[in-house]
């Protein structure tokens, strides 16, 4: 071959590879638009992405580290008051977060683990295509509550109020719908409807053929959507506000629930199938303005014993809240510090003049890094009159830290 026809061939090799490089790194590229992942650490923990947005996965882990004197928990009875002090040093939450969406970014997914105790919390799916209309399968805290739906990690203080024992819906598995209802100015609105089963966390099947029907209205008062989350850590700049009426009804052998499933309040007995018929209504404010934040909430409940003669009992109760990042005030305050109160009042027979619990709760945080890692201090003061503990008071101190991985 002579050299022209050898440089020549030189040449049209040089030409393929270039056109075949070209070709690889297009196809390649088009391969990676939706296939490959980028992860980072974001708002909620380690996050991976397909570049196309199809899919997210983050998961994230929480550690709450508590101290508590004479005890942790609400005083319930008389020996709570009177007997040995308990102190307690432990590890309150351990969890374990993963969510995000599949197949479109509108199709999302969580799930929730409590560690400590090997209790699955969370369980959902969401289907959230339009704004002014979504669905939500699976298990679920009840937006029944500000206080109780607010995680445990976005609290204002260390844990939630004297009355959440009793008003609580807690998880329930079932389906609702919801979704944001934007109108012109103050016409600005959020609602929920749910069909539950209403046996509390764990239960995949009703006691009987009656569920649980839950609703919540949310009207934004002006014009601005409000999250579930203690604390105006962004130093809100335009107010927001809220007022809500929600109400659930439910017939079950359950007069209350909590994280460990149904179970039953004081005076009441462990019931059947169908035994209670409970009716509950809420009325919840909150606002946040520059560093202050407000939050409320008032409770009834009536509770209806069908085996017995439809005997009825109503309860009542409400909370106040409020706290304040006091830099936006006073220039000497240190930033990360901010000052809570709470006073809650619980009345487990409206028709006992004299039967009243009260709670009275001040707070100290201090944010290292907004709710993802921080420090509180509580000291809270309990006074109780009913029938069963007489006059009976007394203080409790916590200290804990908070922190997400």
């Amino acid at each position: 071959m002579t050299s022209r026809g050898l440089y020549s061939l030189r040449v049209a090799i040089l030409v393929s590879v270039i056109v075949g490089i070209s070709q690889w790194k297009e196809t390649f590229a088009q391969a990676t638009d939706s296939s490959r992942a980028v992860v980072r650490y974001g708002d909620k923990g380690f996050e991976m992405k397909t570049l196309d947005n199809n899919f997210l996965l983050q998961i994230q882990g929480r550690l709450q580290f508590r101290f508590a004197t004479p005890a942790d928990t609400d005083p319930i009875t008389y020996d709570d008051f009177i007997g040995d002090p308990t102190p307690v040093f432990k590890i309150n939450r351990a969890r374990l977060k993963i969510g995000g969406h599949a197949f479109r970014p509108w199709l999302g997914y969580n799930f929730e683990y409590e560690l400590s105790q090997s209790n699955l919390l969370d369980f959902r799916i969401m289907i959230e295509k339009w704004e002014w209309l979504n669905f939500k399968f699976g298990q679920w805290k009840v937006e029944f509550t500000r206080e109780r739906y607010i995680s445990s990690g976005e609290q204002q203080l260390i844990e939630r109020s004297l009355i959440n024992r009793a008003f609580t819906v807690d998880r329930q598995q079932g389906v609702t719908v919801y979704g944001h209802l934007k109108g012109n100015g103050i016409a600005d609105f959020n609602y929920w409807a749910a069909v539950l089963t209403g046996t509390g966390r764990g239960n995949t099947r009703n006691d009987d053929s009656n569920l649980m029907y839950f609703g919540r209205l949310q009207w934004n008062l002006l014009g601005r959507e409000m999250e579930f989350e203690g604390s105006d850590l962004e130093i809100t700049l335009k107010p927001a506000a809220v007022l809500a009426v929600a109400a659930v009804t439910n017939r079950s052998p359950y007069t209350r629930f909590s994280q460990a499933g149904g179970g039953t309040l004081e005076g009441f007995e462990s019931g059947v199938p169908g035994q209670y018929r409970v009716n509950q209504l809420n009325i919840e404010t909150a606002f946040k303005y520059r560093g202050l934040s407000w939050q409320s909430e008032l409770h009834w409940k009536n509770i209806i014993d069908k085996v017995n003669d439809g005997q009825a009992t109503l309860l009542h109760g409400y909370y106040v809240q409020a706290g304040y990042m006091f830099h936006q005030a006073l220039s000497w305050w240190p930033k990360p510090l901010e000052v809570a109160v709470r006073h809650a009042t619980y009345r487990p027979k409206v028709n006992v003049q004299d039967d009243a619990q009260t709670e009275t709760s001040f707070d100290l945080n201090w944010f290292f890094k907004g709710h993802r890692n921080k420090l509180t201090a509580e000291a809270s003061f309990f006074n109780f009159l009913n029938d069963d503990l007489d006059f009976t008071k007394g203080w409790r101190y916590r200290v804990q830290w908070d922190i997400s991985l």
